[in-house]
């Protein structure tokens, strides 16, 4: 996935942090020599272009192969304007806007962002959680969060694989891997996935789909590890 990122907030290097390049081909666009070489620091592409020009936009490759447009700038009118400017070159563009004042969020969706991101709404559901939940948001945070190659994974059950007739609660990937179950889709009751929560078990077959969370590598690991039937 071709993924392009505007912005001069500090959640903008925060954020680019975080992307797994080898996943993802990641390209920083900015008009500012300082932040353009952060950017490039970190290992990733970067263009100096101004976001006001539709011709601009269109040589970064809106349009033709960006497929996900993230606009992280501190002032919320030029969130809007990149997001009016990129909608109209791209309507099926996956459009992620940052805003600053909550008040501007129907102008961002009206503009065509597909999501919001509010900071301050995020921090505030965080201290309520760690107030309620204290326990469980520290066992997340000692395992996956805050991790910067974090990701959702779907893992195919196939027939050479030994979790094959295995129960999900023998699976203890949480201290062998550093991964969290999150769920599975058992193709035979449907395309939905079912999370694992309370005493429910159930028995892997052939077809099913283990959704987990945790580092890229360890997923891979843990893919690799259980793609062969088990050996005496």
């Amino acid at each position: 996935m071709k993924i392009a990122i505007f912005g001069n907030s500090s959640f903008v290097l925060e954020a680019l942090s975080r992307l797994d390049t080898q996943q993802f081909q990641v390209i920083y666009a900015d008009t500012d020599n300082e932040r353009l070489a952060k950017a490039h620091d970190l290992g990733l592409a970067t263009q100096t272009l101004d976001f006001r020009s539709d011709e601009d936009l269109i040589a970064l490759g809106i349009g033709r192969d960006i497929e996900m447009l993230f606009c992280f700038f501190k002032q919320d009118y030029d969130n809007v304007f990149l997001t009016i400017s990129a909608r109209t070159i791209d309507p099926i563009l996956r459009i992620i806007a940052l805003v600053d004042d909550p008040q501007s969020a129907h102008k961002l969706i009206a503009a065509g962002a597909d999501k919001i991101i509010d900071p301050y709404q995020i921090c505030a559901h965080r201290m309520h959680e760690l107030i309620r939940k204290p326990h469980l948001i520290e066992m997340l945070d000692h395992t996956v969060f805050g991790r910067q190659d974090l990701s959702l994974e779907e893992i195919l059950i196939t027939q050479d694989s030994s979790l094959q007739q295995t129960q999900l609660s023998e699976l203890k990937v949480q201290q062998t891997h550093n991964l969290i179950i999150l769920g599975v889709i058992d193709q035979e009751q449907g395309p939905d996935m079912k999370f694992v929560l309370g005493d429910e078990d159930h028995k892997l077959d052939a077809g099913d789909i283990l959704v987990v969370l945790g580092p890229t590598q360890a997923i891979q690991r843990f893919t690799d590890e259980t793609q062969h039937e088990k050996t005496d």
